[in-house]
């Protein structure tokens, strides 16, 4: 299991991610063109969240990773 730790930037157009590997760390740098994160609201007393990696690909994509579910659970028959 990785453990990964995110930064953005102020604009909210930028990202940095910190990945530890077996002898240092990877960064990953990912920059916006157009628009900005759905960066989540985090009080000033809490300044570390951790989320499932469901919720960093949503974070990733644009999405608000307070959303239950990224689409609906659709459920198909056959006949």
């Amino acid at each position: 299991m990785s453990t990964f730790f995110v930064f953005c930037g102020r604009a909210l157009d930028k990202v940095k991610i910190l990945q530890w590997a077996s002898n240092g760390f990877w960064l990953h740098y990912k920059r916006l063109e157009k628009g900005h994160f759905q960066w989540p609201d985090i009080d000033d007393e809490q300044f570390l969240i951790q989320i499932p990696p469901c919720q960093l690909n949503w974070l990733l994509d644009g999405l608000s990773i307070n959303v239950q579910e990224a689409h609906l659970h659709l459920t198909y028959r056959y006949s």
